[in-house]
């Protein structure tokens, strides 16, 4: 891979050109690491490639080897790993709640102490989503949740 960066006084904004012969896994990864920048990331749904706002989502999931993007309306994958997701939205907001959960932090609604120290968030949409043991305890913390 060449990576060539082109200073120009006269640009108003940042422009990024990819070349090259064929899209590859690695090309769509950086295209999708690239767009997450901006608040925005590449989803796919019903064989579509979707620009979703990153603002828009309330959890991320993994399941299966997949990762799925859950909305207020729908449900959509992408092709980044969960630990890639949580690299990149960290600073926008979200907290991996389990080993295969993110959560948007704006989107809970409440917080209840469930079985063996465990917690139950119940997002603004109605869904509850269980936070385990091992981060229970720093969720609690983000949010200014006492004991």
């Amino acid at each position: 891979m060449k990576i060539t960066i082109n200073i120009n006084e006269k640009l108003d904004d940042v422009e990024v050109n990819i070349n090259c012969n064929q899209i590859t896994p690695s090309i769509e990864n950086m295209v999708a690491m690239l767009q997450m920048i901006n608040q925005q990331m590449v989803v796919t749904k019903d064989g579509e490639n979707y620009l979703l706002d990153v603002n828009k989502i309330l959890y991320i999931e993994a399941l299966e080897r997949k990762t799925f993007v859950y909305t207020d309306k729908a449900i959509y994958e992408s092709k980044l790993k969960l630990y890639e997701m949580e690299e990149r939205l960290c600073q926008s907001g979200f907290f991996r709640v389990s080993k295969s959960c993110l959560v948007h932090l704006q989107f809970i609604q409440s917080i209840k102490n469930d079985i063996e120290r465990k917690l139950r968030l119940t997002l603004k949409n109605g869904e509850q989503i269980m936070v385990s043991r091992q981060y229970a305890d720093e969720i609690k913390r983000r949010l200014g949740v006492k004991g």
